[in-house]
């Protein structure tokens, strides 16, 4: 779409004052909590409908199907998605090229607007989307609430950051020159989105990469289709046009392979699992016929997150700390904690509160509001069980260790904790992804920040300790990306708490930062000699 089409489709926002966090619903509220039961009856009805594939705004409609599933009730189905396969790569590839044409050069004035809009309108419709994600990743309202919350941020913070980069200047005027540093964008991208933030991560992805006038091939996870889908109606709503992204779920192997490996594809944004994100990295360097370029990755992948709980520490919030930052979601978050490093001194009394403070969370459904749901799918069920049997064997089961229902009922696994884990124990080391928590015994604080930086991963982590000597150290020494003081190494807030990790981890990205757009964009420097 040319230029000057735009501004008939886009109405210009500007931002409303500074950057503020999106507040926190109050489901202790009556209101709040008769709105959202309204809000889970309402998309009840809509469940089990079938969503096309959109390419530069065509629908379409395969013979292959991807259902999507609530994990609380594997029987019902919450949406019909067309599965995109190698044969639609180059539609979608070509699609996306000939928007960028007129994207590119768009004012960043009519991108930021078409972020802003939709800001809006996912606030219209906040509770919607809580219910969706309740339905179809088995969230509970607070963390449902969390993920909208987040989302709604990062519109609005990328929003911001690009018109800060807009005005973006050389540090100095050259004497006799007009001196200008333009951050342009790189072309058509991929975006591989995960299932366990399905909104705000896919939606942030997405955000950033339109935002600095790329386009986008969105591939949204196979468990959660459904509410991808739902967010790409907004920005179809609030104007975007065709071809700036293009609604493509499907097979990693097939669809996801062949648009990384695409000649014309300049990034790739994925956010998931180590080895997927390594594959995506070997595929992505592999220069193709006709590829004039170094394509770029942008990564964020997994974590096997320690909290620190030292004798010095107030014991009550270290519990309840480590609780949450293990459980929420049940466990399945990449900056969960999986490994709690405890005192020698305060260990035995540690893992007393713990094991009574994990059995009273009660595991059900999530349209209740239980504070644990079910993990995603059978294949996650069938791992937190075998990594169970694991657990038996290396170390002392103190909480959990069974399955709440069948999976024919829904995938709920109950929180479980180990103790007594070595540091190079298999459940010391890998990662997870659910309500496993491993208790490891540390001799001093010396041999916790030992433990602590003893894995492939550094993407979060925590301590829990009043003496300013030891977070001193932790600060300089504790090699994490995201890392925490007195407080759980879960819920990065977007502005406050730049998201993204080292080593194994990811590409050090920082989604929700002041440096993350640079990913999805080129600095082209423009000297004018003057008269």
């Amino acid at each position: 779409m040319a230029t000057l089409e735009l501004s008939t489709v886009i109405s210009v926002r500007t931002p409303k004052g500074e950057f503020r966090n999106e507040p926190f619903l109050d489901f202790s509220r009556e209101d709040i909590a008769r709105a959202m039961r309204r809000a889970l009856v309402r998309v009840s009805d809509q469940l089990g409908q079938e969503y096309d594939l959109v390419i530069g705004g065509r629908r379409i409609r395969t013979e292959g199907k991807i259902r999507s599933l609530n994990p609380s009730n594997p029987s019902q189905v919450v949406g019909v998605h067309q599965k995109a396969d190698a044969g639609h790569t180059e539609v979608a590839m070509q699609a996306a090229l000939a928007a960028y044409e007129g994207w590119r050069v768009a004012p960043v004035e009519e991108r930021v607007s078409l972020l802003l809009r939709t800001a809006e309108l996912l606030r219209e419709r906040k509770l919607d989307f809580c219910a969706w994600l309740t339905y179809e990743v088995g969230k509970n309202w607070t963390e449902a609430d969390a993920d909208v919350g987040e989302t709604i941020d990062f519109l609005e913070f990328y929003a911001r950051e690009a018109l800060r980069l807009a005005a973006a200047k050389t540090p100095i005027q050259y004497p006799g020159e007009r001196n200008e540093l333009l951050y342009i964008p790189l072309g058509v991208g991929a975006v591989i989105s995960p299932w366990n933030f399905p909104l705000a991560i896919m939606a942030g992805m997405t955000a950033a990469a339109v935002v600095t006038g790329n386009t986008v091939v969105l591939k949204p996870s196979s468990d959660s289709p459904t509410i991808a889908a739902r967010f790409f109606s907004l920005l179809e709503e609030a104007g975007m046009p065709p071809g700036v992204v293009n609604f493509c779920p499907g097979s990693g192997a097939t669809f996801g392979n062949a648009i990384v490996e695409h000649p014309k594809t300049r990034f790739i944004a994925f956010t998931g699992s180590k080895e997927v994100g390594l594959d995506i990295h070997v595929r992505a360097a592999q220069t193709r016929p006709g590829q004039i370029w170094i394509k770029r990755t942008i990564m964020e992948m997994g974590g096997k997150n320690s909290i620190l709980v030292e004798a010095d520490c107030d014991l009550d919030a270290a519990v309840t700390g480590v609780l949450n930052s293990a459980f929420g979601f049940s466990g399945q978050k990449c900056s969960a904690c999986s490994r709690a490093i405890v005192d020698d001194q305060i260990y035995d009394i540690f893992v007393d509160r713990l094991r009574e403070r994990a059995k009273q969370l009660k595991v059900g459904d999530p349209a209740e509001d239980a504070a644990m749901g079910p993990v995603v799918n059978q294949s996650q069920y069938e791992s937190m069980l075998r990594y169970i049997e694991i657990g038996k064997q290396e170390g002392r089961l103190v909480a959990g260790g069974n399955a709440v229902e069948s999976p024919e009922k829904g995938y709920f696994i109950g929180p479980t904790i180990f103790s007594d884990i070595a540091p190079n124990a298999r459940l010391a080391q890998e990662e997870i992804f659910g309500p496993v928590l491993a208790v490891i015994r540390s001799k001093n604080f010396e041999h916790a920040m030992e433990i602590a930086n003893n894995t492939e991963f550094g993407l979060t982590g925590a301590i829990y300790s009043q003496s300013r000597e030891k977070l001193a150290r932790a600060r300089q020494d504790f090699h994490v990306g995201n890392l925490y003081f007195n407080r759980k190494c879960t819920g990065a807030m977007v502005g406050a708490h730049p998201f993204g990790g080292f080593n194994m981890s990811g590409t050090d990205s920082k989604a929700g930062g002041p440096d993350y757009l640079y990913l999805f964009t080129q600095a082209k420097s423009v000297a004018e000699k003057l008269r």
